[in-house]
């Protein structure tokens, strides 16, 4: 009886498992490879790409101003699209019908226009006024209707220098970015359970309190992620701010040495090197935030293969 329970627990033979071969795996590494060895034989051999010529514009001080704004413009851009989005998302998810309509009627406009064509129209705002006054509004129509002279104007200056091409490009660009932050934000809020919020009030906490203290920190994991793929957006809609135009920008300076100096194409190149160097940058400043925000949850998956690995060490050693 004893013999036959030892043979019972046994531990049974290794499996010889044999690997499985990926040979379409392996021709498409080899496709792959002709590909990127052709590509890289274009760039050396094609004399279109003036390399030198490229190299020798593409660091001038005029191009380093340009790298300059367009960073400044992403940065400002970001940081209102980001402040103004969180607060129409609270606006868009509050019980009251005006605040919601409000930021509902926002959203739709911003996202509805092209930025292209916000930039062009924030450009032209000065045709629509010649100065911009601040004071007690419509003064001068209760004037004329109580038949008496009545000037509430406070202080005022000309339209068209507060509204150079750096402010009106960056207006369009933050504008249009609360909007699409906006509708993140609020994916970022839903994505809460609601029990948290019930709790929080349980406990006598108000809803702007529970929002900024509990709702919005857990938020921030499902925020973070989109809100770096647009912080990577804006820096490549900088550009469109040439056709406002902003003549210090990166693109409009590049744009025109290749048309004073008739290259064209090696000017288009260093635009898509600089946007690459410079995404990439942002690519790792994302990294960080995204590990930041989600170092709870990222431990947490990171112990449970651990976890595991022990549990099953710890049951072997048993056994």
């Amino acid at each position: 009886m004893t013999e036959t329970k030892t043979t019972e627990r046994a531990r049974p033979e290794a499996i010889k498992a044999v690997p499985v071969r990926h040979p379409g795996r392996w021709i498409g590494v080899a496709v792959i490879a002709v590909l990127t060895a052709m590509f890289v034989h274009m760039l050396v051999t094609n004399d279109a790409f003036k390399w030198r010529f490229m190299f020798d514009n593409m660091f001038t001080p005029p191009v380093l101003k340009g790298v300059r704004t367009t960073l400044l413009l992403t940065v400002l851009s970001m940081l209102i699209g980001v402040a103004l989005g969180v607060v129409l998302a609270v606006m868009r998810l509050s019980p009251n019908p005006i605040l919601s309509g409000t930021a509902w009627v926002y959203t739709w406009f911003f996202r509805a226009v092209p930025r292209l064509v916000l930039a062009i129209l924030f450009g032209n705002l000065g045709i629509l006024y010649a100065r911009l006054e601040f004071g007690l509004p419509f003064d001068q129509q209760l004037g004329d209707l109580l038949g008496i002279d009545i000037d509430g104007r406070l202080f005022g200056m000309d339209a068209r220098t507060v509204l150079s091409g750096f402010m009106a490009g960056l207006l369009a660009l933050s504008l249009s970015e609360a909007a699409y932050m906006a509708e993140i934000v609020r994916a970022g809020i839903l994505s809460i359970d609601p029990g948290q919020q019930e709790a929080a009030s349980a406990l006598g906490m108000s809803r702007m309190l529970t929002m900024r203290r509990i709702v919005l920190p857990q938020a921030m994991r499902m925020i973070v992620p989109p809100t770096g793929n647009e912080t990577i957006a804006m820096l490549k809609d900088t550009a469109l701010v040439a056709y406002v135009p902003v003549t210090d920008e990166l693109f409009f300076q590049l744009q025109a040495i290749g048309s004073r100096t008739f290259q064209i194409f090696p000017m288009l190149v260093a635009a898509c090197l600089w946007y690459l160097a410079l995404t990439s940058v942002l690519l790792v400043g994302q990294y960080f935030l995204e590990r930041y925000f989600s170092r709870g949850f990222g431990e947490r998956r990171r112990m449970r293969p651990r976890l595991r690995e022990a549990t099953v060490g710890r049951s072997d050693g048993v056994a």
